[in-house]
């Protein structure tokens, strides 16, 4: 199978497109031909050695995809060959910027056809990620008012819709160029926070998404009334520490299982999201990808098409 794979830790240069041995199904695994994987944050961090040093090259990033089944491992009945699904990889596990995957067929869904395997691709790990912070994490509730950080990327423009749909007074962070964008998604107020202090524009939230990490997270208790919670993603494995007793500071562990993969289909069905603006790229071009994600400007979901 072809495969965009690194033998040692650095940069998007370091990847290759080549060829690698094709995977086998073990017991209850299904074998996936996969069309689009999505590209995620966490790539490019990994591909650095930023979560731990690797030694078990070549390496093949991924950690969603959409795809048909390619072969049945011992056990599996739920699949026949042919069908569409898509789905996440279990936590360890990656290996979807390739043609092929094994992997556990739990944490694979059903696709349906009038979903495109390019827009299944860019829901999965999205998706399962917003609704565990914002549904399982935060408990949203209707009338409540919540600030979500970096409102352009993918994990929070599914945020924005999800909670608008709950029924929550939505604040949104992001750049100038971005603020119809985030607009449209559904955010009450957008803050643009090259040109404004969001500590100084937002107040008296009941919670907040973060989604940028650094100094952003830090920061963002600073906006929260008396009793609120924060949810942090990209603060590493653990809640940033917060500076006042009176609120709380949580990381979602987001799970891979089947039932908040047929949830996002629920929400995608039901029009409370949409999929996310999709920039894509062929898998051969894996390394680009991987560049325009390590800048973080990027809008929406960026996509591997692989067949």
């Amino acid at each position: 199978m072809k495969a965009a794979y690194f033998e040692r830790h650095g940069g998007p240069e370091v990847v290759r497109y080549g060829d690698l041995p094709d995977p086998e199904a073990g017991p209850g695994e299904i074998v996936l031909d996969i069309h689009a994987a999505s590209v995620n944050g966490a790539d490019w961090k990994v591909l650095a050695g930023r979560y731990a040093e690797l030694d078990d090259f070549p390496y093949v990033l991924g950690r969603d995809f959409s795809g048909t089944v390619a072969a049945l491992g011992a056990g599996v009945d739920e699949f026949a060959p042919g069908d569409a699904v898509f789905g996440v990889c279990a936590p360890g596990q990656e290996g979807t910027y390739a043609e092929k995957i094994a992997m556990r067929s739990e944490l694979c869904a059903p696709k349906p056809d009038r979903l495109s395997h390019v827009d299944a691709a860019a829901l999965a790990l999205i998706g399962l990620t917003a609704v565990v912070s914002i549904e399982d994490t935060l408990k949203l509730r209707a009338g409540e008012k919540i600030l979500i950080q970096g409102g352009a990327g993918g994990v929070a423009g599914f945020a924005i819709q999800f909670a608008k749909h709950i029924g929550a007074r939505v604040v949104a962070t992001c750049s100038a160029r971005n603020i119809d964008y985030v607009s449209g998604l559904g955010a009450d107020e957008v803050v643009d926070y090259n040109a404004v202090d969001f500590t100084q524009a937002v107040s008296d939230c009941d919670a907040v998404f973060e989604t940028v990490g650094g100094d952003v997270a830090e920061r963002s208790f600073a906006v929260l009334k008396p009793g609120g919670r924060a949810a942090f993603i990209a603060s590493g494995s653990t809640a940033p520490q917060p500076p006042r007793d009176d609120v709380t500071s949580l990381r979602p562990r987001v799970g891979r299982d089947r039932p908040h993969l047929e949830r996002i289909l629920e929400l995608h069905e039901a029009g409370a999201v949409t999929v996310p603006e999709v920039t894509r790229f062929g898998l051969a071009d894996a390394a680009a990808a991987l560049a325009t994600s390590a800048a973080r400007h990027l809008r929406g979901k960026l996509v591997l098409e692989i067949r």
